[in-house]
């Protein structure tokens, strides 16, 4: 067996197992050892029920108390069972499972582990694990259990015998990296380190193996940006963009003054446009600081100069709302330049006749999704492209619009307050400009941290604020242990809710497992106004702007990273109206407090993501995924800040250059896993 045999040849594994396997991406035993589990169980001691805390995985020891009861109709039943210890009794439901009424139906001491969530009735305990009798649970008490993401028909157990046999199978990987820089910076040996982040005896092991793999594929990163640099730096400029008087007409126009850092960042721009390279550079700004207009400067300066620009959004209904406003502000100033829109929804004949207009030039700015980089798309004069941090415009797509024509200068908007520091790192293929001060007339958002006794008083505020013609938004946690449950909990919620805010009032719900359409529709709708509360798991959309949304309301606020809860503040504050941020947390953990302390005093991203790093220790490891930004393997920018200024560190040493481990590394760079 080697890195290159392909699944189906492990035991256990047919046709059928071998289909789920590459759905995820699996073709090779060597894709499956690094297909790393994105958590753990930790089978810890059993609590009290009075003890257990709503939102976390716990376990609990008691007797089955009454009747095992199935209820429910035939495609969704529902066995429910009560558990009582000395403190109290717990209510317990798995749905789809009416064969455990027979199985629990002698009584008894049972252990059980699982989500606690609140519901009506009080605290629940939901589709659990069961250790029946209970001594079984002291097999486990202690274990690390990896859990892989799935999909549907796929076992976690199924993906764990794969995992074992292939690395039981495999032999010995050689060490890539030297002795003297593994001992330097305290590293795992490779081949330990593969077996500790799929079976750790415990969290030591664990945080070893982790550290030892985050490294390697932060170092990797770096040297594919070294090598995405030296081709950026050698791209010649064959469009010379310059500065337009309509454009400097347009600015005065305005019904407000850009700030002294927008005007800052434009100069930079402008002056990138007009040198000899093609222009790599990235505007990081906080939520709100302006850089949509910065971003629609550059678009009308290259359309004015005779090219064209292309603005790539990361969903459909943020391009249609970029659409919309940019077409809307060029009628209104008299700027005659014709915008296009282009997405993965519109008919054949649509797209047809796009493709047509963006040929001949007739288009001059183009505004989409993914659909812009497609082999159909094709350009008359493309000079400018406005991507933003979740498109992280790699290699393969630069020459791409390359072959498209010649290389456009490329723009790369951030609203992920990412500390210079590591930013320098991260973004070290492009020039780094900063919008660091907000337009004066914004309102601060005012901000309150409080415990779950607060929630009545907390929809009663989302009452009035409705009651005056505003919206919100109440988010929820993603459940991971369970695409059934996230969903339930998100749908269960909203008509909790609706129940509790009356007809009056239009409820609705968004989750990660429906349909792109279905979210389109539910956002439209929300940005119409017809959707009052709109209920749903973080992926509301970043930058959907809904000017009339004054409230933001966070279930668990714990379970979320601190730069993930500002993102999700920064859909409130768009407007005129004064807008809130309610961060609910079930945590009575004084660590935990003082991290969303941090949000309460503060509004500033960038302030908020450097006290984050400062709180945040290496023990920190087993802990959330900080943000969506660049989804590395295993890494996280902000849990790992220091991991990635290693790597950086070993990558840019004098005795590096030109060592045979370096070699390797840049040879492995094309598979790095976030750039291509």
């Amino acid at each position: 067996m080697n890195r290159l045999t392909p699944v189906h040849e492990l035991k256990g594994i047919g046709e059928k197992t071998e289909k789920l396997f590459i759905k995820l991406g699996i073709h090779t035993v060597g894709d499956l050892v690094q297909y790393y589990p994105r958590g753990y169980d930790v089978y810890e001691e059993a609590v009290p029920v009075s003890e257990l805390v709503e939102g976390r995985v716990q376990t609990v020891t008691g007797a089955i108390f009454g009747r095992v009861q199935v209820s429910g109709n035939r495609s969704m039943q529902v066995t429910t069972l009560h558990l009582k210890d000395i403190s109290g009794t717990l209510k317990v439901v798995w749905f789809r499972m009416p064969f455990l009424r027979n199985t629990l139906g002698k009584g008894g001491v049972i252990t059980l582990r699982g989500l606690v969530s609140r519901k009506k009735s009080g605290l629940v305990m939901e589709h659990p694990e069961i250790f029946y009798p209970s001594s079984k649970y002291e097999e486990k008490l202690n274990t690390m259990q990896p859990v892989y993401p799935l999909t549907g028909g796929l076992s976690n157990n199924a993906v764990m015998k794969a995992v074992r046999q292939a690395l039981d199978g495999l032999p010995l990987e050689r060490e890539l990296l030297p002795e003297a820089l593994r001992l330097r910076y305290r590293l795992a040996e490779y081949n330990y380190a593969l077996r500790g982040i799929h079976f750790p005896e415990d969290k030591e092991v664990y945080f070893h193996a982790r550290s030892r793999l985050v490294f390697e594929e932060f170092a990797q990163f770096i040297c594919s940006l070294r090598l995405l640099k030296e081709e950026t730096d050698r791209a010649r400029n064959d469009f010379h963009i310059m500065p337009s008087p309509q454009v400097e007409a347009f600015i005065r126009e305005l019904p407000y003054e850009l700030t002294g850092a927008q005007k800052r960042v434009w100069g930079e721009i402008l002056a990138d446009m007009q040198k000899d390279f093609s222009m790599s550079r990235l505007v990081q700004g906080d939520v709100g600081s302006g850089k949509t207009v910065i971003a629609l400067l550059a678009l009308m300066t290259a359309a004015l100069n005779g090219f064209q620009g292309a603005l790539m959004a990361p969903t459909e209904v943020l391009a249609k709302q970029h659409y919309e406003s940019i077409t809307s502000l060029l009628e209104e100033h008299h700027i005659p330049i014709r915008t296009e829109l282009l997405t993965g929804s519109m008919t054949a004949k649509e797209k047809r006749d796009a493709y047509h207009r963006m040929e001949d030039g007739t288009a001059q700015i183009i505004i989409g999704t993914h659909a812009l980089i497609q082999k159909k798309a094709g350009y008359k004069n493309l000079a400018l492209v406005v991507t933003d941090e979740q498109h992280r415009f790699g290699v393969k797509q630069r020459e791409m619009l390359a072959r498209k024509g010649q290389m456009p200068h490329v723009l790369v908007m951030s609203a992920t307050p990412i500390p210079r520091t590591l930013a320098i790192i991260l973004y070290g293929d492009l020039d780094i400009s900063v919008i660091d001060e907000l337009p004066s007339d914004r309102l601060p958002i005012k901000n309150c941290v409080v415990d779950t006794g607060y929630r009545k008083t907390a929809y009663r505020f989302i009452e009035k604020q409705v009651e005056e013609g505003r919206q919100c938004y109440i988010i929820c946690p993603m459940v991971e242990e369970s695409e059934h449950l996230e969903v339930e909990n998100v749908t269960d919620y909203a008509a909790m809710l609706q129940e509790e805010l009356g007809e009056g009032i239009t409820v609705d719900f968004l989750h990660g497992k429906m349909k792109q359409s279905q979210k389109d529709e539910i956002m439209e709708r929300f940005g119409s106004g017809k959707i009052q509360v709109l209920v749903s798991t973080t992926v509301i959309e970043v930058g959907i702007n809904v000017p009339n949304a004054t409230v933001m309301m966070v279930e668990n606020a714990e379970r979320f990273g601190l730069a993930q809860l500002h993102q999700l503040r920064g859909r409130v504050g768009r407007g005129k109206y004064q807008s809130y941020c309610i961060f609910m947390t079930g945590s009575h953990d004084e660590e935990t407090k003082k991290r969303l302390d941090i949000l309460n005093r503060s509004n500033d991203g960038f302030k908020i993501a450097a006290e984050d790093l400062k709180l945040r220790g290496p023990g920190d490891l087993f802990g959330i995924r900080q943000s969506g930004l660049m989804s590395f393997k295993l890494g996280d920018v902000f849990q790992d800040a220091r991991l990635l200024q290693m790597a950086n560190e070993a990558v840019s040493s004098p005795e590096a250059a030109g060592s045979e481990w370096l070699k390797k590394l840049e040879n492995h760079a094309g598979n790095a896993s976030v750039i291509l």
